[in-house]
């Protein structure tokens, strides 16, 4: 696999773990090192479990690309957005395992899983573009609409980040569990999804993300290739 995400298939399932050593900042390689992983487990027909390292999930888009220029730019958050549009389409489960802190780009790949789980933990998930002088990306606004219930997503335009036990209260997350609990709750969950009849998973997460799937495409079409140039967002 690549140098900064493992994969390790087994009895069904591809274990997919994001680890550059720092912070998982997203950058267009590491998207694309992510997307491999991917193609992976989808030649497989395997479930797929999406994990950061001990202490960060993700910190979110690689602000040393935004630094870099407009074009730049745009392919990262495009592959942003093209990522989450393939865990909203992936033709089979996909869980997300969250046990460190998880920013913008971060918790836009746990939103588009279907499972997601937090460790308990001295740690922040959310969307905090505003708090640092960004404005979230179209896409990004489409998929928390979708996920989120109305009073977060409301939140979203003043940037609060959440400790786990909120960030589930506020739907980022599905199940927060003590770190010594986190793994057995996976295990039981995967178990669970392992009997469900994969055709119909496939064709109901079809009409469960159609009208998402339909509104971050649109938003990519007049977002991210404008004729203006827009503060982009990670």
């Amino acid at each position: 696999m690549d140098r900064n995400v493992t994969l390790e298939v087994r009895d069904g399932v591809a274990w997919i773990t994001v680890d550059d050593g720092k912070v998982n900042a997203m950058s267009e390689a590491l998207l694309a090192e992510i997307d491999r992983a991917l193609d992976a487990a989808e030649a497989e027909g395997a479930m797929a479990v999406l994990k950061g390292r001990e202490g960060i999930f993700s910190a979110g888009f690689d602000m040393k690309t935004f630094a870099r220029g407009y074009d730049p730019s745009v392919a990262m958050v495009r592959a942003g957005a093209e990522l989450v549009l393939r865990l909203l389409a992936f033709p089979a489960p996909v869980v997300s395992v969250c046990a460190g802190h998880a920013y913008p780009m971060g918790a836009f790949l746990m939103l588009a899983s279907d499972v997601r789980f937090a460790a308990t933990g001295d740690f922040r998930i959310g969307l905090n573009e505003v708090a640092i002088g960004l404005t979230l990306p179209a896409f990004a606004v489409e998929l928390a609409r979708h996920r989120l219930p109305p009073h977060a997503f409301a939140r979203v335009a003043t940037g609060p980040l959440f400790a786990p036990e909120a960030a589930r209260d506020l739907g980022f997350v599905d199940h927060v569990l003590p770190r010594e609990a986190l793994d057995a709750a996976v295990a039981d969950e995967l178990a669970r999804l392992a009997t469900i009849d994969r055709p119909s998973h496939v064709a109901t997460k079809a009409r469960v993300n159609a009208r998402a799937i339909e509104a971050i495409r649109g938003a990519l079409e007049t977002e991210v290739i404008p004729v203006e140039r827009p503060q982009l967002a990670g």
